[in-house]
């Protein structure tokens, strides 16, 4: 769904200062479909080489690092951004060399990244653009709402990013409501296992763009789960919007993005991607809200500014090309 994308924004972000192209190393237009991963971006090769003429470096986002071939066929230094969480062993390691920079967000993986045999590792928070965002406080009467993020691509992720064990959470606790904010993918199966559990009336499938700011205002928290860190962003965009609006978050003991939760106070980890966790994670919240909801307004998405990432990104591409800070009207 066009512009609800996390990454595809921070993508957009970076290319609106920065200039530059942009080119998808998968070869379709929907995801899931199968092939090779050390095929992506063979079908553009030509063209990025043509492209190298006007440019300075390769910016990639990937979900793991991983050294697609074509990148080692490019003249250009390659900056790899990854998005979600490093695996515990390179899936490549004999070609990580081709990576002049891996870029995480988190110290988790920066611990990870530098005992592999990286040129160079450095952390870079995602940022969003808070401006976008006012806080709603909300009281607790009773009723949790909680906003829903990272929508499954895949019939799998239902399971794997925690969808079926909120609606089973939902199931058993009459005073919790879900809004899912969803991509548009897997609506019907989505439709009907609300209708299968009897929620129509507790849980709402948001599927067309929307003022996001709007829906928070809504809702008393927001959660995002997975059972292992790499099918999900390590920040996801959906929780650090709730901490520009003020609201407490929820998120999965794998993510990394659990790390700063603890740290500022301003949620809840959840341990196990399972309904008793996330029902015994809600009955907390809601004994905690108010404290956790002053902690959340106190941080309000600090550290995660879009500017901050920009001038981050700015001062490492200079690094990379051997150049200044490039201008709004220089190429990246």
């Amino acid at each position: 769904m066009p512009g609800t994308d996390a990454v595809v924004q921070e993508i957009e972000a970076l290319r609106g200062r920065f200039g530059g192209g942009l080119s998808l190393l998968y070869p379709f237009r929907r995801p899931g479909l199968p092939w090779p991963r050390s095929l992506y971006g063979l079908h553009r090769l030509g063209a990025l080489r043509a492209e190298e003429a006007d440019a300075d470096l390769h910016h990639v986002y990937g979900p793991d690092l991983y050294v697609y071939p074509v990148l080692r066929l490019l003249r250009r230094p390659v900056v790899y951004t990854v998005t979600t969480s490093l695996r515990p062993r390179p899936p490549n390691r004999g070609a990580l060399p081709a990576i002049h920079t891996a870029v995480v967000s988190n110290r988790r993986d920066l611990a990870t990244a530098r005992s592999w045999p990286v040129a160079r590792a450095v952390l870079i928070r995602p940022g969003i653009d808070l401006s976008r965002f006012t806080p709603a406080p909300r009281s607790l009467a009773g009723q949790v709402t909680l906003l829903v993020g990272s929508a499954p691509w895949t019939r799998r992720q239902f399971r794997g990013k925690g969808i079926d064990v909120l609606l089973e959470a939902a199931r058993r606790m009459p005073a919790l409501s879900l809004v899912f904010l969803w991509r548009g993918l897997l609506l019907d199966e989505m439709r009907g296992r609300v209708a299968r559990l009897g929620l129509e009336d507790r849980v709402e499938v948001v599927s067309d763009k929307v003022d996001v700011n709007r829906i928070l205002a809504r809702v008393h928290a927001a959660i995002v789960l997975a059972e292992e860190p790499t099918i999900v962003k390590a920040f996801p965009h959906s929780l650090l919007e709730a901490l520009a609006a003020g609201k407490p978050v929820l998120a999965s003991r794998a993510i990394p993005m659990a790390d700063y939760v603890e740290e500022t106070g301003c949620g809840l980890v959840v341990e196990q991607v399972a309904a008793d966790a996330v029902v015994a994670s809600l009955e907390a919240l809601a004994s905690r809200y108010d404290e956790l909801r002053r902690r959340a307004e106190a941080v309000r998405g600090d550290g995660f500014s879009q500017e901050a990432m920009l001038a981050a990104y700015a001062a490492l591409y200079a690094e990379v090309a051997g150049t200044r800070p490039a201008a709004p009207a220089d190429r990246a």
